[in-house]
């Protein structure tokens, strides 16, 4: 069975599952479409939150970038790991006893005052829908080559099947679809490296097989430095991301940002008590693990496989561009690989000098279901790599659309301007608010800022600056109150904010940065994505210097607060 009829039968009954379960587990109150009525079983939520979690990202873009920067790219591999270590340590099981909907519902509690959530609520929809913009991206690079259409036509398409099944489950349908979703996440990211790791090495398993000898007797991880330093690329195995303090920054800002991200709290509402909130978030680790443990391995291994492919380094001369293979034929159809003859000698210069490298595009998120097609392998592995991958833009982006219509339907409209409105309203302000950011986000899925995890990045810093150390105050500072709450919260995000805007643009448009993208003008040397962690010192900064000169907090919110910080064995 020729590659394109296999894509779409794998495609095909992927897609007939989610609906299926879609239509299924539809919500049918505002229980079930917030938190999945509360039941949800520890291990089944511990893999839907993994794949919550492994977005778009992580599958298709995590690997990519490391491919590209070596060592520099282990920040996202570290700081996305350890941030889950906190927020399963530091924020879940305390969040979940307290028992709120939301995140925004939460800091109302903790910090009396409606003000306080309506901040946090703006704090939320910023970075969800930074974080919506990459998993965009992710949609689009997917569908495209899904489809063989370019890479708009496939942003539309996705765009399309994620507003309906997300809109017709809420949380409970979503939950029971990622489950779905990560099994086929799982086998479509292990399966092409046990493959390729087992041709290069004669390891099949990818986690070792990156430490070990082709069959030359050279170490794979040498022979990948000495192929891209011969074309004139930065040595992989050691090249850091600008320097040593941008990394630790980029590393801590990934960390707090995870542990602030409000669709993946919101998972730990879903079971039924603390003691499940904890066993849920032990379960996701180890979900997380498998794929993560794996990424270093996929993205050595893709590197050398697309080095070696288009500039042979044994070849008498380079490949000719009309014999370039066919999955090279098949990415340039997506327009997200670009070839330009600059000397018009007809074969493909892929160097390190800009000046002579005639691959003027390669756009790193492709790299992850490229390497299938790259390596050779069989055609139903490379199928249920583009089924995996589109599972993987499909899942967290759900889970951050249901993060934006909870806060808007459930904390503003409910908790703040609209107290009486009835569930079935709520649903369908819920359910407009969710078509609402797809629209958004799409929009900005055509001109995305970054690469896919660069975006997320993005969206990282915002929450890191924002919701992260309110959170942390709430749960283990006695003394918080929310005029130091709501100042720190401002002051966070509005750094974070502008230092992103005067390199990124305001909004992501590039025409209106009023500095640039320039390395000088960087504080610190430290990159607008890693800027988060910045951001998170100021808010803490802020907050306990108004809280300093403000009154203290009444005596139940403090009784509230030493409850919380019980422990609690059910």
């Amino acid at each position: 069975m020729d590659l394109q009829t296999l894509t779409f039968l794998f495609v095909g009954v992927t897609f007939a599952v989610y609906i299926g379960i879609a239509f299924w587990a539809r919500a049918g109150s505002t229980s079930e479409f917030y938190v999945a009525g509360g039941g949800i079983h520890p291990v089944a939520n511990g893999m839907a939150t993994a794949a919550d979690w492994m977005s778009a990202a992580s599958f298709i873009s995590m690997a990519g970038l490391i491919a590209f920067y070596g060592y520099g790219g282990s920040v996202f591999l570290m700081g996305w790991t350890g941030g889950y270590v906190l927020l399963a340590m530091l924020l879940a099981p305390y969040l979940r006893k307290h028992g709120s909907f939301t995140v925004p519902e939460f800091i109302s509690d903790r910090y009396y005052s409606k003000t306080a959530r309506v901040v946090a609520v703006i704090c939320l929809i910023i970075a969800s829908v930074t974080y919506v913009i990459g998993q965009m991206k992710g949609i689009g690079v997917a569908f495209s080559r899904f489809l063989e259409v370019d890479y708009e036509t496939g942003l539309v398409s996705g765009m399309v099947i994620v507003a309906f099944y997300a809109v017709m489950g809420g949380m409970k349908g979503i939950t029971y679809t990622q489950i779905a979703q990560y099994v086929i996440m799982i086998f479509a990211y292990t399966i092409p490296a046990v493959f390729i790791s087992l041709h290069l090495t004669g390891n099949p398993i990818p986690q070792l097989g990156l430490g070990s000898t082709m069959a030359d007797g050279t170490y794979l991880l040498d022979k990948l430095d000495q192929v891209v330093t011969q074309l004139g690329f930065a040595e992989y195995t050691t090249q850091a991301r600008l320097s040593a303090t941008n990394m630790f920054v980029y590393t801590l800002s990934l960390m707090i940002g995870t542990a602030g991200l409000p669709h993946v709290i919101m998972r730990f509402f879903t079971v039924k008590s603390v003691k499940a909130a904890r066993e849920s978030a032990g379960w996701a680790l180890i979900f997380i693990a498998l794929l993560y443990t794996t990424a270093p391995a996929v993205a050595g291994m893709a590197r050398l496989n697309l080095m070696t492919t288009i500039d042979q380094p044994n070849a008498e001369q380079n490949l000719a561009y009309a014999d370039r293979p066919s999955w090279f034929k098949n990415w340039e159809k997506t327009g997200l690989l670009k070839f330009e003859d600059k000397n018009n000698d007809g074969l493909i210069s892929y160097t390190g000098d800009k000046k002579t490298n005639e691959m003027v595009k390669v756009d790193r998120d492709i790299m992850v279901l490229a390497n299938p097609e790259i390596a050779g392998l069989p055609n139903w592995v490379i199928a249920i790599v583009a089924a995996g991958g589109l599972a993987a833009a499909l899942s967290t982006a759900a889970g951050l659309l249901l993060a934006i219509a909870s806060s808007i339907s459930h904390d503003l409209l409910k908790g703040v301007w609209k107290p009486n409105i009835s569930e079935r309203e709520e649903l369908r302000y819920s359910r407009l608010s969710m078509i609402g950011a797809i629209l958004i986000a799409g929009y900005y899925g055509f001109n995305p800022p970054d690469f896919a995890a660069g975006t997320v990045a993005l969206a990282f810093g915002l929450a890191a600056s924002s919701l992260f150390p309110v959170l942390m105050m709430g749960i283990f500072s006695k003394k918080m109150n929310k005029e130091g709450a709501i100042a720190g919260m401002l002051s966070g995000i509005g750094v974070t904010l502008l230092y992103v805007f005067q390199h990124k643009g305001i909004m992501f448009v590039q025409s209106t940065s009023f500095l640039g993208d320039m390395d000088p003008n960087w504080f610190l040397g430290i990159e607008p994505n890693a800027f988060g962690a910045i951001g998170a010192l100021v808010n803490f900064a802020v907050a306990f210097i108004v809280m300093s000169r403000t009154a203290k907090i009444p005596a139940n919110v403090e009784k509230m607060i030493e409850n919380i910080r019980v422990p609690a064995s059910s």
